[in-house]
């Protein structure tokens, strides 16, 4: 416990002792620091002693330096307390070390495409720091987040509620196939390399949270089976299905780091929610619908950006899901049915065929 904390946003001492908390002209600031930690900033009050380089007993104990407040009980009194947050996972050495490689290596890659790249960015409000903030040539801004550690659930959702609020479209990054952000927000998986792999350029595939949507007409001469009766026939349809690149067919190239970093920056690549096959609802709070063909059996990029912000949106006001979608990343090419399919956050690029934005403006149709 402590007397004070240090404000991380305004460079202040807080002394709790006092009715004004030593500020009189912020009379807004009481109620900034009892915030819940979920509604702000973890790292917005840091402990006096940490802040001043100093040793700090509940840190050397496991404790984080970052701090909350409560009301204490003395007494008849309820006096302010700072406590000392707890630690959920301390990063070890190696896993310090692939964050870093990872993050530089991010901000190297999309500096030589000639996009606008930065490390440790803070959103506006302050709220979370993208590890590498990517800025495309139309303004698109992707929030890297580099998650090699355990993370809780709810912290992958307010994080990526604050990047949303803030304009600002996150991508997690995992190694492990079980982490928590796994379909709880855009995410890719790559392999769990050595950090001086990492730096020295070795390639790193995206293993999951990358998928393409194919299209295909159920006759006999298919090589897909149908998805409505299971494969027992074949019913004439058009269905359509996200797959990895190595399932598609033809087979796709396997999708490297550099290349989300491009295609994501420049709109080739966007998140889009989709449903779970099965009960042909949205799982969870955040879905929507597929979107549906358009006349021309087209995928309308502008619809797959509006929908899926529109989805962020209401999903970002709503509590953490307590069940997980299927979360994917995948290329858009055309869609031919207009089924729910599912809830799946999936990056999804532009149609090859889609209309450039001088095209759009002049009021050409879309070359067929």
């Amino acid at each position: 416990m402590a007397n004070g904390v240090w404000h991380t946003r305004y460079g202040i001492e807080i002394n709790l002792s006092l009715p004004d908390l030593g500020h009189p002209g912020r009379p807004d600031l009481l109620g900034e620091i009892t915030a819940s930690v979920a509604d702000r900033e973890p790292q917005l009050l840091e402990c006096l002693a940490h802040h001043d380089g100093r040793d700090c007993l509940p840190e050397s104990g496991g404790k984080s330096p970052w701090m909350f407040i409560r009301r204490g009980r003395v007494g008849g009194r309820r006096p302010l307390v700072a406590s000392h947050l707890p630690v959920t996972h301390k990063a070890t050495p190696a896993e310090s070390e692939q964050h870093k490689a990872t993050k530089e290596r991010i901000v190297e890659t999309a500096s030589r495409y000639g996009l606008d790249a930065d490390a440790e960015v803070p959103t506006a409000n302050r709220r979370s720091i993208s590890d590498a903030l990517v800025t495309g040539p139309g303004g698109i801004r992707i929030g890297w987040e580099i998650q090699y550690h355990h993370l809780s659930p709810s912290s992958v959702h307010r994080r990526s509620v604050s990047a949303v609020q803030q304009d600002i479209t996150p991508l997690w990054v995992a190694k492990d196939r079980t982490a928590s952000l796994i379909d709880r927000a855009p995410w890719a998986r790559v392999d769990d390399m050595a950090w001086k792999d990492i730096a020295g350029g070795k390639e790193m595939v995206i293993r999951g949270g990358y998928r393409h949507l194919q299209v295909w007409k159920c006759v006999a001469s298919s090589d897909r089976h149908c998805l409505v009766i299971d494969g027992a026939g074949h019913c004439g349809a058009v269905h359509s299905d996200w797959f990895l690149p190595a399932l598609c067919l033809p087979e796709k190239k396997a999708v490297h780091l550099e290349d989300l970093v491009l295609s994501s920056a420049t709109g080739e690549s966007v998140p889009v929610y989709v449903p779970n096959r099965g009960s042909g609802r949205a799982d969870g709070t955040c879905g929507f619908p597929r979107p549906t063909a358009s006349a021309g059996g087209r995928w309308s990029v502008r619809r797959l950006l509006s929908l899926w912000h529109r989805g962020r949106r209401r999903a970002m006001r709503s509590p953490s899901p307590s069940r997980r979608s299927t979360e994917t990343a995948g290329r858009v090419r055309r869609a031919g049915s207009s089924a729910t399919h599912g809830l799946s956050e999936t990056w999804a690029s532009r149609p090859a065929d889609s209309p450039c934005r001088a095209c759009r403006r002049n009021g050409q149709a879309t070359p067929r």
